[in-house]
Parts: C-alpha cells; sequence; structure tokens
C-alpha cells in the first residue's frame, strides 16, 4: 500500500490572489483544505512605533498609508482620539465633510473589493467597470487635498481646507478630438460639490451594472454561495466587524450604535446577511454602496445651504489663516511653533473608533504631555478576519480560499502595520 499523506503546499505572498503579500501554507488532502496557517510580517511599517518620534500631526500621513484603499477613514479615527483628548469642537461644517468624504472613502473601497474579488474569482469587466467609478473619485480627493490616494485632509479640529468652488477640468492635447473633451468636462463646468452630486446620480445605474453582471450569474454563486460560511455566534466570537458581521447577520455598524460626527442626524439602513456566506457578504457591500449614495447626497443638500468655519477656531491647536501669517509676525511666529514643535496634548488616553469600509478602525492613543504620542495602538478590521481565515476555508478546495480571501478584503497595510 502507497503511503497516503497530507501535502503543503505555499499560496502567496506572490500568488496574484492572495491580495497583498499574503503568505499562506496549505496542509492539503487532495484538494481540500485541512489546515490553512497565514504569515504576515511582509509589509511591517513600524507605523505604531514611528508615531512615538513624530508630532500628533505628522502622524496623519501615515494613517492614509495603513489602509492605502480607505485613505480619511484611517484619518478619522486618529484626529478623533487626538480631539478626545484636546477637548477641541469640530465646526458642524467640517463633520458634514468628514462624513461626505467617509462614505466616499467607503465607495472607492467596496469598489476596488468588487473589481479585485470578481477578477480572482474569473470575471474581468466588473474590474473595469468599478475602476471607471474609481477615477471619479480619486479626482474628488484630488481636488480637496492635492493628492489622489494618501489625503491627509483631515485635522485635529477641522479639515485642511473648505471644499473648492471650481472642479479641475481634462486638458486639450495636440490629437484630442475638442468633442469628445467637451463632453469629459460636461460635468466639471461647476463646483466639487456639484460633481459630487453629479456622480451620485449617475451610481445607482452603475450599481445596477454590477448586479447584472454578478449577483444572478450561476457561476459567480457557484463560487460563492455556501462558501466560508461564519455561524452569528462565531462572528462575534472571532472579532468581526463591518460586512463580515453584517454577513453573519449581526446588526452591528458604529456608525448608528454609536454615532460620531453627525451620522445620527442622517437617514441610512444597516444591511445584513442571512446564511454568513460569501454571497451574503458581496450582497451587503454592494447595498452599502446604495447607502453610502444616500448618505452623501444628504451631505450635498446640507453642505450647499450652510457655509461656515472648517476648522476650530481654538488657535492653540489650529494654525492661523495664511493671509494673516504672510502679513502678521505674531502669526507667522505661531505658524511655525505650530508646524515645527507642534501642540502639546493633555496626558491621559483616549480609544476612538470609526465604521471603517472593512469594519472597526480604532485608535488608541496615550499621551504624556508632551508633543509626540507616548503610545499608539491600531485596531485593525482586517486582523481577526485574517485570523479566521483557517476556520473558514476548512474542508473547502483551494480555488476556494481566493473566494474567501476575496469576501475577507484584506490589505496589509493595516495588518502589518
Amino acid at each position: 500500500m502507497a503511503e497516503i499523506r497530507n501535502y503543503t503546499m505555499n499560496f502567496g505572498p506572490q500568488h496574484p490572489a492572495a491580495h497583498g503579500v499574503l503568505r499562506l501554507v496549505l496542509e492539503l488532502d487532495g484538494e481540500v483544505i485541512e489546515r490553512a496557517d497565514p504569515h504576515i510580517g511582509l509589509l511591517h511599517r513600524g507605523t505604531e512605533k514611528l508615531a512615538e518620534q513624530r508630532t500628533f500631526l505628522q502622524s496623519v500621513p501615515y494613517m492614509d498609508r495603513l489602509d492605502y484603499v480607505s485613505m480619511m477613514c484611517n484619518e478619522h479615527g486618529y484626529v478623533m482620539s487626538i480631539e478626545k483628548l484636546l477637548g477641541v469642537d469640530v465646526p458642524i461644517r467640517a463633520r458634514y465633510i468628514r462624513v461626505m468624504f467617509d462614505e466616499i472613502t467607503r465607495i472607492l473601497n467596496h469598489l476596488l473589493w468588487l473589481g479585485a474579488h470578481a477578477l480572482d474569482v474569473g470575471a474581468m469587466t466588473v474590474f473595469l467597470y468599478a475602476f471607471r467609478e474609481r477615477e471619479d473619485l480619486m479626482d474628488c480627493y484630488e481636488t480637496v487635498s492635492g493628492a489622489r490616494l494618501h489625503a491627509a485632509y483631515y485635522r485635529p479640529g477641522g479639515v485642511y481646507r473648505d471644499l473648492p468652488d471650481s472642479m479641475p477640468k481634462h486638458l486639450q492635447f495636440k490629437k484630442s478630438n475638442e468633442g469628445k473633451l467637451s463632453s469629459l468636462n460636461a460635468n466639471r463646468e461647476g463646483s466639487l460639490l456639484d460633481f459630487i452630486e453629479d456622480f451620485t446620480n449617475r451610481f445607482p445605474g452603475y450599481v445596477d451594472e454590477y448586479e447584472t453582471l454578478l449577483t444572478d450569474n450561476r457561476i459567480w454563486k457557484q463560487r460563492t454561495v455556501g462558501i466560508g460560511v461564519v455561524s452569528p455566534e462565531r462572528a462575534m466570537a472571532l472579532g468581526f466587524t463591518g460586512p463580515m458581521l453584517r454577513g453573519s447577520g449581526v446588526e452591528w455598524d458604529l456608525r448608528k450604535k454609536q454615532p460620531y460626527e453627525v451620522y445620527d442626524k442622517l437617514d441610512f439602513q444597516i444591511p445584513i446577511g442571512l446564511n454568513g456566506d460569501c454571497y451574503d457578504r458581496y450582497l451587503v457591500r454592494i447595498e452599502e454602496f446604495r447607502q453610502s449614495n444616500h448618505i452623501i447626497r444628504q451631505c450635498i443638500e446640507w453642505l450647499r445651504k450652510n457655509p461656515g468655519p472648517v476648522m476650530s477656531d481654538n488657535h492653540k491647536f489650529t494654525p492661523p489663516a495664511r493671509e494673516s501669517m504672510k502679513g502678521n509676525m505674531e502669526s507667522l511666529i505661531h505658524h511655525f511653533k505650530l508646524f515645527t514643535e507642534g501642540f502639546h496634548v493633555p496626558p491621559g488616553e483616549a480609544y476612538a473608533a470609526v465604521e471603517a469600509p472593512k469594519g472597526e478602525f480604532g485608535v488608541y492613543l496615550i499621551s504624556d504631555g508632551a508633543n509626540k504620542p507616548y503610545r499608539l495602538k491600531i485596531r485593525a478590521p482586517g486582523f481577526p478576519h485574517l485570523a479566521a481565515l483557517d476556520e473558514m476555508s476548512r474542508g473547502h478546495m483551494i480555488a476556494d480560499v481566493v473566494a474567501i480571501i476575496g469576501t475577507q478584503d484584506i490589505v496589509f497595510g493595516e495588518i502589518d502595520r
């Protein structure tokens, strides 16, 4: 008799379906998974330690580089933890801008997830469609902050600046068609708010297109229905948050259960799944597209009617206006001190969490009264999800691991930190 033994296979870290630098050691019985052992640490950035060497403000751009698909949501959690310690009041207009960009970020995140997940499972078209919409939202990021990816737009006390009154236009090149150029710029004639409103009018139709391609597609359902099932009890025990938890039927969303900023003033629903499989988690995120779009429309309506400041008037923590800084010696000194030495945060500790697209993104901050954090600990939503990969994939085939990694929507910047 030949000896029958399990076979060990490395899945990644250069595997196209590994979503980052995940090294997955799979123990296989034929093609059935007996055990999955995720190895992390190939993208370690040392963010939590680096933050101890930088002023509070200088660490804001580090947050963009954690989950590099949910940039402004990461900034939001960090900035809120500083504001808790400072006791700073954030102007209401800045709160609405933050919520609007949080939801834009949620759509950005879910578009990349949808495109990559579908591509892993074998559907190419969805990826191209999703990136078409991402371009418009990336332009919104660039218009407001100057950067398409790592925005560094949120600040303790508000946001960097108010929403611009004009939208950058596509430029004329030598061989480009003038008619085509004017159609490209048709929705860029007004302000940033006009452009975002135009996007929210178009977006539900795009979501319908994704659903036409996938929701009743029999190959998609064969690859996702009944795969990676997690019961509500196990989802809570494993520390799931976000769509991973809601997909298992647990109605938990920080925007509703522990409202921050102006979410308690807005109308939206929390979608939940029934079976806790990959297909349910897909449906939850698809409905989140529609709910985020609804929230953005409410924010646009409020922002149009209510001008006002977007930064706290407590100038111990916020810089003076640039006009003042250019013409007033005291303001220049004040500006210089804020951006070199930074502000000092009273001693204490605070935890602030936001409902990031992937789940609960929390920042635990300890201050000893200096101009730098004494300690910073980040609660990344993807970490417990990846830890559950072994339990979710046992008894499934190798091909199902690809679908399970896709449904977890993991990004290694936040997992390795």
